[in-house]
């Protein structure tokens, strides 16, 4: 089954097994999160363009992933926990993540963006596929305390070649676990296809494992809602893991230090472009008479407020202490720690 509810057009396809789920959406909810879209590319490129400007290290664009991350991230509820990769920076805003958190690692300031805690998320993971074996470990703690919250791991295409996520999924199956493993499927790992990583749908390996599986157009972003939601409905029932697959496009690099043009044809990218995920929902909030001129001009400058609070907040980072790498190792003094401080001031001293 592919999961469609707005076409290429933004025309709603009738589905008698996911209308259910979004029937009490308003035509305001739609333009929530059609601003939620525009405001996420808007930060990507600017943070993009402070990292080609020399304000950030790297930077992994999301560009073309915005339904895919905004329809699942605003399904969850505040107690369920997201582990992600590097990439899903629209699931960190909706979590409640500020644009200038998106920006602070990669600024190499800090180790951490946000409080976990706080938000309901883990740093992001940049081994791939790892995020997946912790938040099976944490839906395993779920589940031993009783409660009814849900982690969700974001992982890619290529990550389904890591022998951690196939770890993952055995664990979660065997133990009933209430995890959602969210693949987006943006069809290249780097510059690998995922026609060559796998012969099947991405989908078809979940039910190896024994976990069911829902294949939705990544680009719609009522489609992903609904699957969101019916994969958190099953886990919060006890019904144990569920595999997503949410077919979408990288439009830009894998990160800043890539350059697609060397491994993609040009063809493919207008393709997809047709399928955009922001102009899919323009048009159908269109058709509804729910978006105007009046509305994107509002929408379009509260984009750009984000984006200004983005670069300033990012260029007034201050870079920390050399020796702060040492305070948050462990929770208490530790011996080996405390040696290792103390040889790195030594070693520092000496540039005095």
């Amino acid at each position: 089954m592919f999961v469609q509810l707005l076409d290429e057009q933004g025309v709603r396809i009738p589905s008698p097994d996911f209308d259910s789920v979004v029937a009490h959406l308003t035509a305001a909810d739609l333009l929530g999160f059609y601003r939620d879209m525009v405001v996420v590319r808007r930060l990507d490129a600017e943070a993009t363009a402070l990292q080609r400007q020399g304000e950030l290290a790297l930077w992994p664009p999301l560009l073309g992933q915005e339904a895919a991350q905004i329809g699942s991230g605003r399904a969850l509820r505040a107690d369920d926990f997201v582990f992600s990769s590097y990439r899903e920076h629209a699931v960190a805003y909706t979590r409640g993540a500020t644009p200038v958190d998106l920006v602070r690692v990669w600024r190499g300031t800090t180790a951490s963006g946000w409080d976990p805690y706080a938000i309901g998320m883990a740093t992001p993971q940049v081994i791939i596929g790892a995020q997946t074996l912790h938040a099976t470990g944490y839906a395993m703690g779920i589940r031993a305390d009783g409660a009814d919250s849900v982690a969700v791991a974001y992982f890619g295409d290529g990550a389904m070649s890591e022998g951690d996520v196939s770890e993952a999924m055995v664990f979660a199956a065997s133990f009933k676990a209430p995890v959602i493993f969210f693949c987006q499927n943006n069809q290249w790992a780097i510059s690998e296809p995922v026609t060559l990583q796998s012969t099947v749908e991405l989908a078809d390996r979940a039910g190896g494992f024994g976990i069911p599986a829902i294949r939705v157009d990544g680009n719609d972003v009522l489609a992903v809602l609904a699957a969101t939601r019916t994969a958190l409905a099953r886990a919060r029932a006890g019904d144990g893991p569920t595999f997503i697959e949410a077919v979408t496009y990288r439009m830009g690099p894998h990160t800043t230090a890539d350059d697609p043009t060397r491994y993609r044809d040009p063809a493919e990218l207008d393709t997809w472009q047709a399928r955009d995920p922001i102009s899919r929902l323009a048009d159908h909030l269109r058709s509804l008479g729910a978006l105007d001129a009046a509305a994107d001009e509002r929408i379009a400058a509260e984009a750009d407020a984000a984006a200004a609070e983005l670069r300033s907040g990012c260029l007034a980072l201050a870079a920390p202490e050399p020796l702060e790498i040492f305070d948050h190792v462990y929770a208490e003094p530790h011996p080996v720690i405390e040696r290792q401080r103390a040889e790195y001031a030594r070693y520092l001293d000496g540039f005095a």
